[in-house]
């Protein structure tokens, strides 16, 4: 639900506009506080669980969200929808980072893996079918539809965390840090507004550059921060593990790839091809099989082949199918349109659960809050880079086709927009290559001697 609605919202944009008399491009403020409000308080979500314990405030989010989604359903101006989405991210950047440390707090590190695989698939999901199940759900049924949908979805959730989700008492954490939560908001905010403004058609580029420079000016001021006070918002001394490290850098590249790919793939069949809006939604779905069909496949690949082989080629598969949606034309086969998506959505969902895995793997329990505050804040951060640097690369295309051909056009933009995708996910591939090979050893169940020794068999 939580990444489901980042999106899919994009769809709609014109009928909402003609529904509440503004124009569509006003519309994309209803994006921009949620995905805003997401990314500003996910590093709250940590200290809050500790402070109130993680059941009450997991299932206080699922039904914040689920009343937000109720009421944006309602709405009669811009303006009252665009609060109530404030509200359903407030319960949204809850929701995922405290359901995600429920699940990890108190695992056992030869379980981290196959409940890594549980959970990070809901968001590949989400950005593949946003497209498909927008188009349907405008093209058949009113724009609230795509808020009515989280009712049932969020009462079921909340029935199965009630009954599953055991209470635990606080944990007493030290006082807020108050001066991080300023500065953490505020930089993220103001990065989140940059991202947005840059994936908007005909952006300002030098307001956006400017607002962008500010937003890491104050984050570069708060990592100094978080790093000199004794309690900060979120610890970064977890950084000092390698493999949490290499996650978060290498993660972050990958997720803008992940990100940027189901947004530009349907502007290119729909702008390029002149297919429809289901067409090409139906095609991307197709990102969404080899999600779900690789994954029974992602742990023992983890086991048998280990982090540093896996992440290797997950990351340079992708970079391939970057490449491979370069060369798209309209007299391309759909059968290869259709192997190509197949294979990004396998080296998708077999990186991001490699990378996610590997990022707990040496996570004791005592810091295991702050690496998963700092993981999902990332992780959101960048889903939302993504579509701003699809943009980006797209509007930039045309001088820089230029430079290759004498006719450039919007072909050759969109093949310049994969390249770039392309050399984000090779430049994930050059930190794959250089961890360790025994990265992530804690979390991998080897066949053989060592399996045997375990249950006491010589």
């Amino acid at each position: 639900m939580e990444n489901l609605d980042g999106t899919i919202v994009t769809t709609a944009a014109p009928r909402i506009g003609a529904d509440l008399h503004v124009a569509s491009a006003q519309v994309g403020l209803v994006i921009t506080a949620y995905l805003m409000t997401l990314a500003v308080l996910i590093p709250l979500s940590g200290w809050l669980a500790a402070h109130l314990g993680a059941r009450k405030v997991f299932l206080a989010a699922i039904v914040i969200f689920t009343v937000a989604s109720l009421l944006c359903a309602t709405s009669r101006s811009l303006g009252e929808l665009v609060a109530l989405r404030v509200l359903q991210g407030a319960g949204g950047a809850m929701m995922v980072p405290v359901g995600r440390f429920t699940v990890l707090m108190k695992a056992d590190k030869q379980d981290i893996m196959r409940l890594i695989a549980f959970i990070v698939w809901p968001g590949l999901v989400a950005p593949v079918i946003a497209p498909l199940a927008g188009g349907l759900i405008v093209t058949h049924a009113s724009w609230r539809w795509l808020f009515l949908i989280n009712v049932p979805l969020g009462i079921v959730a909340l029935a199965v965390a009630f009954r599953l989700i055991p209470s635990t008492p606080p944990s007493n954490p030290p006082r807020l840090d108050v001066t991080g939560v300023i500065m953490t908001c505020a930089g993220l905010a103001g990065l989140t507004l940059t991202a947005h403004l840059l994936s908007e058609p005909g952006a300002a580029t030098i307001p956006a550059a400017v607002l962008g420079a500010a937003s890491l000016a104050i984050l570069a001021a708060t990592v100094r921060h978080l790093l000199r006070t004794e309690h900060p918002l979120i610890d970064l001394r977890v950084l000092r593990l390698k493999t949490l490290r290499a996650t978060i850098v290498g993660g972050s590249l990958f997720w803008i790839m992940v990100g940027a790919a189901p947004f530009l793939l349907p502007l290119l069949f729909q702008n390029v091809f002149g297919w429809s809006p289901v067409k090409s939604g139906a095609i991307v779905l197709f990102i969404f099989v080899g999600n779900i069909g690789i994954k029974p496949a992602t742990t023992p690949l983890m086991n048998r082949f280990g982090f540093r082989a896996v992440l290797t080629g997950a990351t340079a598969a992708a970079a391939l199918t970057m490449a491979a949606a370069a060369a798209f034309t309209g007299s391309t086969p759909l059968a290869v349109i259709i192997a190509v998506a197949l294979l990004s959505g396998v080296a998708r969902s077999v990186g991001l659960s490699a990378y996610t895995t590997l990022g707990f793997s040496d996570v004791p329990e005592a810091q295991m809050r702050d690496a998963n505050t700092l993981s999902a804040t990332s992780m959101q951060l960048c889903s939302g880079l993504g579509v701003a640097v699809a943009a980006v690369a797209l509007r930039a295309g045309d001088p820089l086709a230029g430079l290759f051909t004498a006719h450039p056009g919007q072909p050759q933009a969109y093949s310049v927009a994969f390249l770039v995708l392309g050399l984000i996910a090779l430049a994930a591939t050059a930190g794959a290559v250089r961890l360790p090979p025994d990265a992530g050893s804690a979390v991998r169940t080897r066949p053989g001697p060592r399996r045997t020794e375990k249950a006491g068999v010589q």
